[in-house]
C-alpha cells in the first residue's frame, strides 16, 4: 500500500530533495465554491460575534467566550472535522484549515478556545477512540452541547510531557481508575464537560490516555482564572484530581499509548495553529493600512513614507508566505488521507497517517507562521505609534494575543529541533533520500563551478535555481553536521536549531514562488505584479536567513581545510546572478495594498 500511495503522493520532507513543479501544490487560488462559500459564512460570524464585541473578550468575559463557542456549534463549526457518522460535516482537510484560519483572527482568546476544543478536546476521540466512545462523546461535542478540554501539561512536565507524575490505579474490582495529580494551563476548563486526561498507569513507561467527565463529586477541583499576558478571556485553569473516578471502559487507545496520542494530536494542532494565525496577519495588514492612509503627518498621509512603507510590504509578504506553504501542506495531508481510505484504510487510520507523514512541515508551520504574526502585530503597533500602545486600538491585544502561538502546541524551540531530527530519522528509514544528494552536494563542492551564464528568461528562472542551491547549502552544513556528531546531533542543540532555520526558509520560499508560478501562468504575469514581488521579496530574505545561520554553524562544527571549503560552498550556493532591487519590490506590493486599502492577495 505505501508504494502505491508514494507514486501519488510525495512523502513529508521530500519538498528537499525533490523538485516540485507549481501544477502539483495546492494554493488559496484553487480553493472551491463550496470552500468560498464556507469562509465567507465563517466571516459572516467572525464579525458579527466575535469582531463587534473584541472589548468584551479583552475584559475577561469568559461567559461570552461559552456563548460564542455554543453559537458556533449551532452553526456546525465545531464539527467541521468530524466525520458526518458522529453528527460533523466530514470536510476534507483543506476545508478544516480554512475554517480554522477564518474563524482566529479576530481574537486569540475565542481561537484557543476552539482550537482547544475540536482539536485537543475532540480529535483525540475521533481518531484514537472505539465506536462506542466515539458514538457516546463525538455528537455532543461537534454540537457544541458539551465542550472539551485537554490535560497533559503538569508543573514538573511541559515540554517533556511523558514526565508526567499525575497517577491512574485500578480499583480492586477493576472497574474503574482512580487517577490523582495535578494538570496546569488547561484551556476551556472552567466550562468544559470532557476531559481528555494523561495519567501514569504503575511503574509505565508511557501515560495512559482517558475520556473523563467533568461531574460533580468525582475528586476533581480547580484553580482560579489565570492572568494571563493575552487570550484574556480563554478558560486557562489548573485542574486537581483526587481519586477521580473513571470507568476502565473510557482508557483511549492502548495503555502506554499516551504519549503517541499526545504526540500526534499536536501534528494537527501545529498546522491548525499555523492557519489560526493567518487572518490575525490579515486583519492586522488591513488596519495597520487603513490607519496609515487615515494618518497625516507633515501634510502627507504616513502611508506615503517609505519608512512605513517598508514595513507593510514586510508584512503582507510573510502572510502571504504563509497562506502559500499552510495550504501547501493541508492539500499534501489531505492527498495522502484520500490514498490510504482508497487503499481501504479506515479514516481514523488515514487522518493518523497521513498527518504524521507530514509532521516535519507541521513543525516548520507551526514555527515560521507564530513567528510571523508576532512580528506582524508588533510593526503594526509601531504604524499606529502611541495609538498602537492604547488599548483603544486592536493592536496591542493582537500582539499580546499572538505571543502565546510561540509557546503552545509545543514551543518553537522544541518545534525546531524536532523538524530536522524528524528528516535524519526519516532518512534513517530510507523514507527521504538525504544521502545521496548530500553525496552529489559534496562532489559539486570538490569540482570547479560553472561559469556559464544561464538563461533567466523564463518566470522565476533564476529564482528556482537559487531555491535548488538553498536546498544544497542544507545538505551541506546538516550532512557536515551529522558527519562529525552522528547519533550525539541531539545534544548540539544550536547547530539543530540553526539547520532548521535554513529548512525552515527553504519550504516557505519555494512554496511561495510555487503559488506565484502557479497564478502566473493562470492570470498572466501583467496582472500578478505584487504577488511576484512578494515571492521575490521573499526569497531575497530567506537567502540572508540561510546565509547567516549556515555560517554560524560551519564555523562552529569545521575547521581549517573543511571549514574554508564549506564557507566558499556557502558563498556559492547564496548568490546571486542578478539581485533584486529590494526597494522597488516593496514598493510594487506597498502601492497595491495603499491603492486598496487593506490586505488583498
Amino acid at each position: 500500500m505505501a508504494d502505491t500511495i508514494e507514486k501519488n503522493v510525495t512523502r513529508g520532507g521530500q519538498f528537499l530533495v525533490k523538485e516540485t513543479k507549481c501544477e502539483d501544490i495546492f494554493t488559496p487560488e484553487d480553493f472551491s465554491e463550496e470552500q468560498l462559500m464556507m469562509r465567507d459564512s465563517v466571516k459572516e460570524f467572525v464579525d458579527k460575534e466575535l469582531w463587534a464585541h473584541k472589548d468584551r473578550f479583552e475584559k475577561k468575559d469568559y461567559a461570552y467566550t461559552q456563548e460564542t463557542m455554543k453559537k458556533a456549534g449551532d452553526l456546525g463549526l465545531l464539527g467541521v472535522a468530524v466525520p458526518e457518522a458522529y453528527g460533523g460535516l466530514g470536510m476534507g482537510f483543506v476545508s478544516t484549515m480554512l475554517v480554522c484560519d477564518y474563524i482566529s483572527g479576530a481574537t486569540g482568546s475565542f481561537s484557543t478556545a476552539f482550537g482547544a476544543h475540536t482539536g485537543i478536546g475532540t480529535m483525540p476521540i475521533t481518531l484514537y477512540g472505539t465506536e462506542e466512545q466515539k458514538q457516546k462523546y463525538v455528537p455532543k461535542l461537534a454540537s457544541g452541547e458539551w465542550f472539551g478540554a485537554y490535560c497533559l501539561t503538569e508543573p514538573g512536565a511541559g515540554s517533556d510531557a511523558n514526565s508526567g507524575k499525575t497517577k491512574a490505579v485500578l480499583s480492586e474490582d477493576g472497574t474503574h481508575y482512580k487517577i490523582t495529580g495535578q494538570k496546569m494551563w488547561i484551556s476551556n476548563a472552567g466550562f468544559c464537560s470532557v476531559f481528555i486526561v494523561f495519567a501514569r498507569i504503575g511503574d509505565d513507561k508511557n501515560i495512559t490516555g482517558f475520556i473523563l467527565e467533568n461531574t460533580a463529586d468525582n475528586g476533581i477541583s480547580m484553580g482560579e482564572e489565570e492572568h494571563k499576558l493575552g487570550i484574556r478571556a480563554s478558560s486557562t485553569r489548573q485542574v486537581f484530581f483526587s481519586e477521580t473516578k473513571v470507568p476502565v471502559e473510557n482508557m483511549l487507545s492502548e495503555r502506554g499509548n499516551g504519549f503517541k496520542i499526545a504526540m500526534n494530536a499536536l501534528n494537527v494542532g501545529r498546522i491548525k495553529l499555523a492557519a489560526a494565525c493567518l487572518d490575525a496577519q490579515r486583519r492586522v495588514i488591513s488596519g495597520s493600512v487603513q490607519y496609515a492612509n487615515e494618518r497625516i503627518q507633515f501634510n502627507t498621509a504616513i502611508s506615503q513614507f517609505g519608512a512605513i512603507r517598508a514595513k507593510l510590504a514586510e508584512m503582507a509578504t510573510s502572510c502571504y508566505a504563509g497562506e502559500s506553504a499552510s495550504y501547501r501542506a493541508a492539500k499534501d495531508i489531505e492527498d495522502r488521507i484520500t490514498a490510504r481510505e482508497a487503499e481501504g484504510s479506515s479514516h481514523q487510520e488515514a487522518e493518523l497517517k497521513g498527518v504524521e507523514e507530514y509532521a516535519i512541515e507541521c513543525s516548520i508551520l507551526k514555527v515560521a507562521v507564530s513567528e510571523d504574526i508576532q512580528n506582524c502585530a508588533d510593526e503594526g503597533i509601531q504604524i499606529f505609534g502611541g495609538m498602537g500602545f492604547s488599548e483603544d486600538t486592536p493592536m496591542e491585544s493582537a500582539w499580546r494575543d499572538a505571543r502565546i502561538a510561540r509557546i503552545y502546541e509545543g514551543t518553537n524551540e522544541i518545534n525546531r529541533m524536532l523538524s530536522v531530527g524528524m528528516l535524519i530519522k526519516k532518512a534513517m528509514k530510507g523514507h527521504v533520500d538525504l544521502l545521496g544528494p548530500a553525496s552529489k552536494v559534496q562532489e559539486e563542492l570538490m569540482g570547479i563551478p560553472s561559469f556559464d551564464t544561464p538563461d533567466y528568461s523564463e518566470l522565476f528562472a533564476e529564482e528556482k535555481e537559487m531555491i535548488g542551491k538553498l536546498k544544497k547549502a542544507f545538505l551541506m552544513v546538516a550532512g557536515g553536521a551529522v558527519q562529525k556528531y552522528g547519533p550525539d546531533l541531539d545534544s548540539h542543540q544550536q547547530l539543530l536549531m540553526a539547520a532548521s532555520d535554513i529548512l525552515i526558509e527553504i519550504y516557505m520560499a519555494e512554496s511561495t514562488i510555487l503559488r506565484t508560478e502557479k497564478l502566473a501562468k493562470k492570470e498572466g504575469e501583467a496582472k500578478v505584479q505584487e504577488q511576484i514581488a512578494m515571492a521575490k521579496l521573499y526569497l531575497y530574505k530567506a537567502v540572508d536567513i540561510v546565509t547567516q545561520k549556515g555560517k554560524e554553524s560551519v564555523i562552529s562544527f569545521a575547521e581549517g581545510d573543511e571549514q574554508r571549503m564549506m564557507l566558499m560552498g556557502l558563498r556559492r550556493f547564496t548568490k546571486y546572478t542578478n539581485m533584486p532591487n529590494i526597494v522597488g519590490l516593496r514598493e510594487i506590493i506597498t502601492s497595491k495594498l495603499v491603492a486598496e486599502n487593506a490586505y488583498c492577495f
